[in-house]
């Protein structure tokens, strides 16, 4: 489809205080282009349902030949970019280009998701918009905030850049890693949910997913999950009412993309939140009622290590209720692809679900411009 029949998405702009969680909310008016059709998940065959599910990194600035042709199979839903991926602003928009022409599949020739972390602060992989971190947003104010995602959709955009790994939702406890690297908007769920949503909206409506995460909060992990397992020994009473209560009010804006945590939250699993049905499915969809794309932390890290293998690790995000497995290692992301479809292929995983997934994928494609 042209990309000028492609409405882009927005998000509604009248804010609402949600008083019992303490919370604000926008109402749900996304703009986008009709749906594919329900049967084209249907018609995929098990390594292109499998393929729909994966996101890979790569080192340097060209991609492996590998990874073009899984690209050209239909067997990758998209990349993740970051920083020795993109030299210059030039070779970055070189890189994409090349990226986006690759020919797809039939059903799959909706724009290929290209993702980058872009917080602001200390993690932001590409120069110019935000200008400033997620704390200093918080501390400025929602307008300002809502400015900054504006600013950081056009930034993206220049070079093709589609989805933004932004905003943290993390409610940012004294002592947390969250805190201490200025990567959230504040310290209660109120002042979150007050100036993230805007820079979610902003994003929006410049044409750009914005992805909430990492749910169901980090707020009070002391060290990166890409550093080390981490244990949140919060109560679920506690979770919901505090952590979980920016996500509700992103769930009821109508945000695009939501990434699990690859954290262990015992009050409901002993497994990594994205390895979790209770958090992954019941928590994010059942009781808040995302509908949208849900996208695992990067799951070739030291917490995600200790958990397993990699084909186990792959089956268990998958089975959880992951759409979106993400790998920054090209091979680990081919291996998990071949894992998940040859379980599709011998019933151990259910067909059905994967359906839904990659109905999900594809709808997001579909209403993002090339």
């Amino acid at each position: 489809m042209a990309a000028a029949t492609i409405r882009r998405r927005r998000l509604a702009v009248a804010v609402a205080c949600v008083a019992a969680a303490g919370a604000f909310a926008l109402g749900a008016s996304l703009g986008d282009g009709a749906p594919p059709q329900p049967s084209v998940a249907s018609q995929l065959t098990a390594s292109r349902l499998a393929g729909e599910r994966i996101v890979a990194g790569f080192a340097g600035a060209a991609p492996p030949r590998s990874l073009l042709r899984a690209i050209r199979a239909g067997e990758v839903a998209g990349v993740i970019l970051f920083s020795d991926n993109l030299p210059s602003r030039a070779a970055g928009r070189r890189l994409i280009a090349r990226l986006q022409a690759i020919p797809r599949p039939p059903g799959l020739g909706d724009p290929f998701l290209v993702m980058t972390d872009q917080e602001g602060g200390l993690v932001k992989r590409i120069g110019g918009a935000p200008s400033v971190s997620a704390r200093a947003m918080g501390e400025r104010g929602g307008a300002f905030s809502r400015a900054e995602g504006g600013r950081t959709a056009a930034n993206l955009r220049s070079l093709g850049v589609n989805v933004d790994l932004a905003p943290v939702l993390d409610v940012a406890r004294p002592g947390g890693t969250i805190a201490e690297t200025d990567r959230g908007f504040g310290s209660s769920a109120a002042r979150v949910a007050a100036t993230a949503i805007p820079f979610a909206e902003g994003l929006q409506a410049g044409g750009v997913a914005a992805t909430a995460k990492h749910f169901p909060g980090l707020g009070s992990a002391r060290l990166n999950t890409d550093d080390a397992v981490q244990r949140i020994g919060l109560s679920k009473g506690a979770l919901r009412r505090v952590d979980e209560a920016p996500y509700g009010s992103f769930v009821a804006a109508g945000g695009d993309m939501v990434m699990l945590s690859t954290a262990i939250y015992p009050a409901f699993s002993g497994r990594p939140a994205a390895f979790s049905a209770a958090l992954a499915t019941g928590e994010l969809r059942r009781r808040l009622g995302f509908e949208g794309v849900s996208i695992t932390d990067a799951l070739d890290s030291a917490a995600v290590h200790a958990f397993g293998d990699g084909p186990e690790i792959a089956r268990a995000a998958a089975g959880a209720g992951a759409d979106l497995l993400l790998y920054a290692d090209p091979a680990e992301a081919a291996r998990a692809q071949g894992v998940l479809a040859d379980a599709l292929r011998h019933g151990s995983l259910s067909r059905g679900s994967f359906e839904e997934s990659a109905t999900r994928v594809l709808k997001l494609r579909h209403g993002l411009d090339d």
